[in-house]
């Protein structure tokens, strides 16, 4: 009965990691900053980071099911 709310948060924390990864590497090989304001290697870093924590989250909830 538990399996339900794993998958979904699982999908969820994998799709919102693999949209910013995606969205990091677009800008940074387009050149252009991924935050407006910020630092360009800073705030490549930080949503990389971001991004791969959540992929990692998503995998853990997968692992509960």
């Amino acid at each position: 009965m538990e399996s339900g709310p794993a998958i979904f948060a699982g999908a969820v924390f994998t799709l919102f990691g693999g949209g910013i990864l995606a969205w990091t590497v677009v800008r940074v090989r387009q050149g252009e900053p991924v935050a407006h304001g910020v630092n360009r290697v800073a705030s490549a870093t930080l949503s990389s980071v971001a991004g791969s924590g959540a992929l990692a989250l998503g995998m853990w909830c997968f692992t509960r099911v």
